[in-house]
């Protein structure tokens, strides 16, 4: 039964050539002629031969120089070169170039089908192994390709925006939620297109280009139309950086909500504690009174005292987040801190305390509301008083940087436990460690956050239990009412 394998003889000496096809034909192989290198290349382009036996001196040209383009352009296409005569230095060359065998004159008709037979086996196994290899590779790509795809289809179906960019701020990825968010309907691809020249939101180029987003990754985007996102900053080594954004419309709603309520059952608690004060204020007026039960009107006078200044700071708290402090004008920071260091200059003296601060000269002030900003200094700078202990240092400084101003506040009072330090501007909320016998509402930080978040700034706390508390308010100097 014949041979499917076709042996292709490219062979100067006419003799030679019969010798190996008497051989071949035995052997049941096809054979191909090639005179010249022109039909060299057009058996090669019409037919697939399972081996090359090529003379030293073919077609006028070195047999090595010819095989070594045949093996460039076929990687896998068995060579073997006939030499008239054993030559070392040839063999040598030839074995370097990637040629499978030599044979040299006398031929024997045992020498030549072995040499075949080598030849191609050693063909075959490397075939079988390289398309092994295509197989696995293949199937490691198309693994890899589908895990794209699924990567792809996530990100294109989340309502999480997400953008991708590189070191110098360009786009890598943009999922559709992201352009939804910031109006961009248009298909175009974006990559490689500069993210600020794409999305020109200030809150966003502030997160992006404000050198603080790596200590306070988190800042919130709010929109004209009332959405609102929760959007993070994370740098990626070697990538760039992600900015993944939720919308939490829905939350700021409820939290809406729960302030209106707040506000309404507050303000409707404010006349009858007016009444119960009031009150208890005539009781010396109409009639003797022993001392035990002076002290204990004393207790409730006090009582209702706390229970009234709890009220007031709801009701502010209140009107804060409603927004509806629409006043704004210049406010020199410099003076609202050394009026409020000087109406604390009582306690600073009481506790012996060291009050350093750092404020660098011409300051641009403040576009914003003076009351507001007042207060936010005081519950800071009233905090650092207040939890350090005697003896202890409190440490203002002040920082511009480009078109905002940095605010800090540091004490050395007992710090924050790690796990308080999340919930700290949360309503009501006390650290786990307040010194016995410091009172609060658990509302001054709130009232802090609401202002800083009216004017547009970031606030956020750094904190080493008994090493002491920093906090860092960003304002931007142009701050607009939300």
């Amino acid at each position: 039964m014949p041979k499917e394998d076709l042996v292709l003889l490219a062979l100067a000496d006419e003799q030679i050539q019969r010798l190996f096809e008497r051989a071949l034909a035995a052997a049941d192989y096809r054979v191909a002629i090639a005179s010249d290198s022109s039909a060299l290349d057009r058996v090669l382009q019409e037919a697939t031969p399972a081996l090359v036996i090529l003379s030293q001196d073919f077609s006028g040209a070195d047999g090595v120089t010819v095989a070594a383009g045949l093996l460039e352009r076929f990687p896998t296409l068995p060579v073997l070169l006939f030499l008239p005569q054993d030559s070392p230095e040839v063999v040598r060359k030839a074995l370097h170039a990637g040629i499978s065998d030599c044979l040299f004159s006398p031929l024997k008709v045992d020498d030549i089908m072995q040499a075949v037979e080598n030849s191609i086996r050693r063909a075959n196994r490397l075939g079988d192994w390289t398309r092994r290899e295509v197989r696995r590779t293949t199937a490691s790509l198309q693994q890899r390709v589908d895990e794209l795809q699924k990567f792809d289809t996530i990100l294109n179906h989340i309502e999480d925006g997400v953008i991708i960019v590189d070191e110098q701020m360009d786009i890598l990825l943009i999922n559709p939620a992201a352009r939804r968010a910031f109006g961009i309907w248009k298909d175009e691809s974006l990559v490689g297109k500069p993210v600020l020249e794409i999305i020109t939101h200030p809150e966003l180029r502030a997160l992006v280009t404000g050198g603080l987003s790596k200590v306070s990754p988190h800042h919130e985007i709010m929109f004209e139309d009332g959405r609102a996102l929760s959007a993070q900053y994370t740098l990626i080594p070697k990538v760039g950086a992600a900015i993944t954004m939720q919308d939490i419309t829905y939350l700021k709603q409820i939290d809406r909500l729960k302030n209106e309520f707040v506000s309404t059952v507050s303000h409707d608690l404010r006349s009858p504690l007016t009444a119960i004060l009031g009150y208890v204020d005539l009781l010396e007026r109409v009639g003797p009174i022993n001392d035990q039960q002076r002290e204990f009107v004393k207790r409730v006078q006090v009582s209702v005292q706390s229970i009234t200044s709890l009220v007031n700071d709801l009701l502010e708290l209140g009107r804060i987040e409603a927004g509806l402090d629409t006043q704004r004008e210049l406010v020199p920071l410099e003076g609202i801190i050394r009026y409020t260091l000087e109406n604390a200059s009582g306690q600073i003296v009481e506790k012996r305390l060291d009050v350093a601060m750092d404020l660098p000269e011409n300051v641009p002030p403040l576009r914003g509301n003076p009351i507001r900003l007042r207060q936010l200094l005081d519950n800071l700078v009233g905090n650092a008083i207040k939890y350090t202990p005697d003896g202890g240092k409190v440490r203002i400084e002040v920082e511009q940087q480009n078109e905002q101003v940095i605010l800090r506040v540091e004490d050395s009072g007992p710090g924050i436990p790690p796990a308080d330090q999340p919930h700290i501007f949360e309503k009501f909320y006390r650290a786990s460690n307040v010194p016995k016998g410091v009172g609060g509402s658990g509302l001054g930080l709130a009232i802090v956050k609401s202002i800083v978040d009216n004017h547009r700034g970031r606030i956020w706390v750094e904190s080493v239990v008994g090493q002491g508390t920093t906090f860092t308010v960003v304002l931007p100097l142009g701050a607009e009412q939300k």
